[in-house]
């Protein structure tokens, strides 16, 4: 009998450790399901663009076009594109932008001289309604996304506009009114580029803190739109001119995004062919 009691005695040992690590295996895939469930969203970053007419006045909400300007090969043209940046790594969303660079399709020309500049004086003073006329290089387009007050994060719409501005660079504006007074500006400039684009602008984005410690401020999506001219004599001087032709397949974009936190986001982007004249 006592031998028997030990043999019973060990099964049942056999038996709870068995359980035991079968209770663990489950805990352990359980943990990981849930830890897997609550990881933060990578950013990500998707774009709509299309080529439209160039505003006679760039700074009128809705201006008259230029005749023959548009989605045309070989005409001038404006860029016209709306950015969604999408990820809750931040606080429950996507990490401050810190930079960006444009890259302009194979065979696109860009044209800056002649333009008017926007002094640096003026710029800086933030006073950018006394640019001088003909120096938008954009029309008025709006930024949306998240300011912080302390432990608050609320939702901001900001508007910003793009200016020719000394030695060739770009400056943009942007600001914001409520709930926070935002103003943001910065500058870049148009560089050659590789992969079979014709070049492309690259910008730094300044981090914007609404108070000291607070998290910075997050951008969630941008609307813009890119295009001017000017007449000399009779003719017609567009800032971008569309190549005469288009390979199979579309214009080929790109727009790379870089971050306070996280690795760079890159969004490919194919524009159809222009109508022909």
């Amino acid at each position: 009998m006592p031998n028997s009691l030990k043999v019973s005695n060990k099964v049942v040992h056999d038996r709870q450790v068995r359980r035991a690590a079968v209770c663990s295996v489950l805990f352990a895939l359980i943990s990981l399901a849930v830890a897997a469930s609550t990881e933060a969203m990578p950013t990500t970053a998707s774009v709509q663009a299309k080529l439209v007419p160039i505003p006679v006045n760039p700074d009128a909400s809705k201006s008259p076009a230029y005749p023959g300007t548009g989605n045309i090969l070989g005409a001038g043209a404006a860029f016209e594109g709306e950015l969604e940046i999408q990820g809750d790594e931040y606080g429950g969303f996507p990490p401050p932008l810190t930079g960006f660079s444009i890259y302009v399709p194979h065979g696109v020309k860009l044209h800056q001289q002649g333009f008017p500049i926007c002094p640096q004086a003026i710029l800086e003073s933030h006073e950018v309604a006394n640019c001088p006329k003909g120096s938008q290089l954009t029309s008025v387009g709006s930024v949306s996304g998240v300011v912080s007050f302390g432990g608050d994060r609320v939702h901001e719409t900001l508007t910003v506009q793009g200016f020719f501005a000394a030695g060739g660079r770009i400056a943009y504006y942007a600001e914001g009114t409520s709930p926070a007074l935002v103003e943001v500006l910065g500058s870049g400039a148009f560089i050659p580029a590789n992969g079979g684009f014709a070049s492309k602008f690259s910008a730094s984005v300044p981090l914007v803190a609404t108070v000291p410690e607070a998290p910075y401020a997050v951008v969630q999506s941008v609307r813009v739109r890119v295009g001017a001219a000017y007449r000399r004599g009779s003719r017609l001087v567009p800032f971008m001119t569309l190549p005469r032709h288009c390979a199979k397949g579309g214009m080929a974009d790109r727009l790379e995004l870089t971050f306070l936190t996280g690795p760079p986001v890159q969004v490919n982007i194919t524009m159809p062919c222009p109508a022909r004249h």
